[in-house]
């Protein structure tokens, strides 16, 4: 079940996170694989983040930027950031000490990952955009939660693969099995395992360390950061903040308070608009208003999520199957296009493919992670959103049901 809000004037208890695993969104105490069917689920949006008003708020943080990262304050006096001693992608010994004058943004990462990790290597790849220069000020700290991979390689694989092996700020730090099992304790950060497979569930909150090695505040990895553009502001705005001269550095890119009034990707409410552009032909968009008059399948994919492999072939065969009737969308979420672009070569798909890789329209339809597939009504409301893979006879049945249902 998704976790209850905590109130904002309380500081969240370390380790109180979402899970997620290899494949897809694995919800922890949680049934992934369900049908969100308009006239059997209650349309209840999901809970919107707790606002914090400036007084929640670890002074100097941006409110705006609070929000949005589901920031809690930690207690006065800050606790001091538990010790760790570790070694990067490039083999350099990694401790906090190190970074002593710097604003510290620490995640916990499985260096196998090939679906929600890589919604986070994009924000920061974003987020140093916005910091430009002051991108030397902060540094983003992510230690292996996969201890069946605890090479540097692996590490190493990860970093280059996911776009980050030219941020300097980027650490990608691993262990033995037993260091990294005491550095997630020492943080209070759960990982499952699974020895059979080697996969790995992990939490997924991050913790915003000041330039005296204090924890400030802690986060949380989730829906919210599938918009790339403002969850990558958001963070690099929270870390500049902890820095003794966050007044005089400006961080670029779009402000999380564009995001304040938004309205969740409700069922049976008007599905967000959006306007992409074509993953073959860049310079050519297309938009959800130019849809309407038919059922519309929205798919979310990346060429880097393993379970995407397996499912974009039964998007293929539903089109070859409904496509005369039933307008069928691919929307690339994490990749550069012609990486993309090969991608679904490789798996022959003919329908329409979208580029964002702003992460405007997985931010809007609030995509926890990939794949995830939206069904839009002929006149434009939201029908169904179903998180992780489908197969084409499940997602022929809901097209059928929805048909049947006069939608």
């Amino acid at each position: 079940m998704p976790e209850t809000p905590t109130p904002a004037a309380a500081p969240r208890t370390r380790g109180r996170a979402v899970l997620w695993g290899v494949g897809g969104l694995m919800l922890l105490m949680a049934v992934v694989v369900v049908l969100l069917l308009a006239g059997l689920v209650p349309n209840t949006p999901p809970a919107a983040p707790a606002a914090q008003g400036a007084a929640a708020v670890e002074p100097g943080i941006n409110a705006a930027a609070s929000t949005l990262l589901q920031l809690d304050p930690q207690a006065r006096p800050l606790p001091t950031a538990p010790a760790l001693s570790l070694t990067d992608q490039d083999g350099r010994h990694v401790t906090l000490s190190h970074y002593r004058g710097k604003s510290v943004v620490l995640s916990f990462n499985d260096d196998r990952c090939q679906d929600l990790c890589t919604l986070l290597a994009q924000d920061v790849v974003a987020a140093n955009k916005d910091l430009g220069p002051h991108a030397k000020d902060v540094v983003f700290l992510s230690v292996n939660a996969n201890p069946y991979y605890p090479s540097t390689a692996a590490v190493k694989e990860w970093t280059d693969g996911h776009g980050l092996a030219g941020a300097s700020n980027w650490v990608f730090a691993t262990g033995s099995p037993d260091q990294l099992a005491k550095t997630a304790a020492n943080y209070g950060v759960p990982i499952e395992l699974n020895p059979k497979t080697r996969d790995v569930v992990h939490g997924t909150e991050l913790f915003f360390i000041d330039p005296s090695g204090k924890e400030a505040a802690l986060g949380q990895f989730g829906t919210s950061s599938a918009n790339t553009d403002l969850y990558g502001h958001a963070m690099a705005q929270a870390a500049v903040d902890l820095l003794s001269h966050a007044a005089a550095i400006h961080v670029g890119g779009p402000s999380p308070a564009a995001q304040a009034g938004r309205t969740a990707a409700s069922l049976n409410a008007a599905a967000p608009g959006f306007t992409l552009p074509q993953l073959s032909h860049p310079h050519s968009s297309t938009s959800l208003g130019a849809l309407k008059g038919k059922v519309t399948v929205l798919n979310f994919w990346a060429s880097t999520c393993t379970a995407c492999t397996t499912e974009m072939p039964a998007m293929e065969q539903s089109f070859k199957d409904l496509g005369k009737n039933v307008n069928f969308v691919g929307i690339d979420v994490a990749d550069n296009p012609a990486r993309a672009a090969a991608f679904a070569a490789q798996y022959g798909i003919s329908y329409p493919l979208l580029s964002d890789t702003a992460g405007t329209a997985s931010g809007a339809y609030q995509v926890p992670g990939l794949p995830f597939t939206a069904v839009i009504g002929a006149d434009g409301t939201l029908l169904v959103r179903h998180p992780g893979a489908m197969t084409a006879q499940q997602l022929e049945y809901v097209l059928q049901s929805l048909a049947q249902g006069g939608s």
